[in-house]
C-alpha cells in the first residue's frame, strides 16, 4: 500500500498547489517577459551608464518591498490560514506596519538620491512612495489561504502589462531621462496592488473589527522580515559593490544576467509561496518531511533539465541584448547555477517558515547574506561580474545547507522521502542537457531568424 494512502486528504490541497504554482508561474513569465522587454528596449535606447543606473534602482527597489513588508505577509497567512474570523483584525494591524515603514524607505530612497546628487532624484523621490500601496495588498491574503491564485496572477499580468506600455509610451516620446522609466515600472506596480485590494473586498469581513494588537504580530513578523530582507540583500546587494569596482556599464551588462536568473528561479518561488499553507498543515500532522521530499524533487529536477539546456549558450543570448552584453556570459553561467541551487533552498527555507522557527530562519539569511558579503568583497576586485556571479552561487549553497542542516535540528524526519535516488536526477538532467544543448546548432538557428549578425 502507497505510504501516502494513510492521509489521502493532502492530496487535494497537493493538487491546488501545484495548481497555484502553475499559475503564479504563468503570471511571473508574463511579468518576466514584460521586465525583459523593458530592458530590450532600453538596453538599446539609452547611454549605457544610464541604463546601469535604471538597473541600480530597480534592485534597489526590490529591497524596499521587502522592507515595507517586514514578515507581515506570511504572519498573516500564519495568523489566518486555520481563522478566518481574525483575517479583519490582523490585516488592519499590518497595514499600519506597512505604512510606517514604507513612509520610513521612501525618506531613506530620496533623501539618499538628493544627497548622492542622482539625475533626475525629484522622479526617484516620487517613485520610492509606490511601496505606500503594498498596505492595501495585504487584502490578497484571502486568496493565499485558499490557495487560489487566479485573481491575484491575473492582476499582476495586467500590472505588469501597464508598466510595459508606460515605458514603451516614454521610449516613443523620445524620453532619455532613467528616473522616468523607473517610475513608469513603480506605476505598474502600485496599480496591481490597488487593484488587488479592490478584487479582494468582497471576500474581506464586512464589519470593521478592531486592530490586532501591532506589538505581538510586529515580534512575530519581525524575524521574518529581517530574513526576507537579507534575502533580498543578497539577491541583490552585489549592484553595490559591481558599480563602486566594475562601473555602471558592466553594472547593466551584468543585471541583465540576474533578470534571466530571476527569471529562471519564478517556479521555485512560487511553488514554495503557493505550498507554505500546505506545508504548515503538513507540519502539524507530523508529515512535514515527506512534504518537502514530494516538493522539492520534482523541482529539482526541472532546474537541471532548464539550467542544463541553457547553460552552453550564455552568451548568444545576452548578445540579444545589444554588443558587449556577451561580456557578461561566463557571470550567467554561474548565476544560472545559483537558480539551480535557489529551486532546493527556496522550499527547504519555506519548510523552515512552516514550523514556526522564525529565529532559525533569520539565523539562515544572516549567515548567506555574510557570505554574499564576504564573496563578494574578495571576488569583485580581482574577477569583476564573473566574482558577483560567484559569490551568488556560494550564497545560495549556503542556504541549502543551513536551511537543511535548521530542518533537522528542529526535528522533522523523513527530508530523504521515499525515494532518495530521485533527488539524484537535478545533476543527472543537468549533465545530460548540457552535453545534448551543446550540439545544436542553436547559433545557427539565431543568426537564420536576424537576432544575431552572422
Amino acid at each position: 500500500m502507497d505510504e501516502h494512502s494513510n492521509h489521502p486528504t493532502d492530496r487535494p490541497l497537493l493538487r491546488r498547489v501545484w495548481k497555484g504554482t502553475g499559475l503564479l508561474v504563468l503570471g511571473r513569465l508574463w511579468g518576466s517577459a514584460c521586465t525583459l522587454a523593458i530592458l530590450f528596449v532600453l538596453a538599446r535606447h539609452l547611454e549605457a551608464s544610464a541604463f546601469g543606473r535604471f538597473t541600480f534602482y530597480l534592485a534597489a527597489f526590490a529591497l524596499l518591498d521587502s522592507l515595507t513588508d517586514l514578515g507581515t505577509g506570511s504572519v498573516a497567512v500564519q495568523r489566518t490560514a486555520d481563522d478566518p474570523g481574525a483575517v479583519g483584525g490582523v490585516l488592519r494591524a499590518a497595514r499600519r506596519i506597512r505604512v510606517v515603514s514604507a513612509l520610513s524607505c521612501s525618506v531613506v530612497v530620496a533623501g539618499g538620491a538628493f544627497a548622492f546628487g542622482e539625475p533626475g532624484a525629484a522622479w526617484i523621490a516620487v517613485a520610492s512612495l509606490y511601496p505606500l500601496t503594498h498596505a492595501l495588498e495585504l487584502s490578497a491574503t484571502v486568496f493565499r489561504n485558499r490557495i487560489a491564485w487566479g485573481v491575484p496572477v491575473a492582476v499582476r499580468a495586467g500590472a505588469a502589462t501597464v508598466g510595459m506600455a508606460l515605458v514603451w509610451l516614454g521610449y516613443d516620446a523620445g524620453i532619455e531621462e532613467p528616473a522616468l522609466f523607473l517610475l513608469a515600472v513603480a506605476t505598474g506596480s502600485a496599480t496591481a496592488n490597488v487593484a488587488l485590494h479592490l478584487a479582494s473586498r468582497r471576500h474581506l469581513p464586512r464589519a470593521c473589527e478592531p486592530a490586532a494588537p501591532w506589538r505581538p504580530l510586529l515580534a512575530q513578523a519581525l524575524p521574518l522580515g529581517i530574513a526576507g530582507l537579507c534575502q533580498q540583500a543578497y539577491f541583490y546587494v552585489d549592484n553595490v559593490f559591481v558599480r563602486a569596482i566594475a562601473g555602471p556599464i558592466d553594472l547593466g551588462h551584468y543585471n541583465v544576467g540576474v533578470r534571466i536568473m530571476s527569471y529562471a528561479i519564478a517556479v521555485a518561488v512560487y511553488a514554495s509561496l503557493a505550498a507554505l499553507p500546505w506545508l504548515t498543515r503538513e507540519h502539524a500532522a507530523g508529515r512535514l518531511g515527506d512534504a518537502v521530499a514530494r516538493l522539492l524533487q520534482p523541482l529539482l529536477a526541472s532546474a537541471g533539465l532548464g539550467v542544463g539546456l541553457c547553460l552552453p549558450w550564455t552568451e548568444q543570448v545576452l548578445g540579444l541584448f545589444g554588443p558587449g552584453f556577451g561580456s557578461a556570459a561566463s557571470s550567467l553561467r554561474w548565476l544560472l547555477l545559483a537558480a539551480a541551487a535557489v529551486y532546493a533552498g527556496s522550499g527547504l527555507l519555506t519548510a523552515l517558515v512552516a514550523t514556526g522557527k522564525a529565529r532559525a530562519v533569520l539565523a539562515v539569511s544572516i549567515l548567506a547574506l555574510g557570505v554574499n558579503l564576504v564573496g563578494n568583497t574578495l571576488l569583485v576586485g580581482p574577477l569583476g561580474i564573473e566574482g558577483a556571479a560567484i559569490a551568488t552561487l556560494a550564497t545560495e549553497l549556503c542556504v541549502v545547507a543551513g536551511a537543511l542542516a535548521a530542518l533537522v535540528r528542529a526535528g522533522v524526519r523523513g527530508l530523504a522521502g521515499e525515494r532518495r535516488r530521485r533527488w539524484l536526477a537535478g545533476a543527472l538532467l543537468m549533465a545530460a542537457a548540457a552535453w545534448v544543448s551543446a550540439r545544436l546548432p542553436v547559433e545557427a538557428w539565431l543568426q537564420a531568424a536576424g537576432t544575431l549578425p552572422s
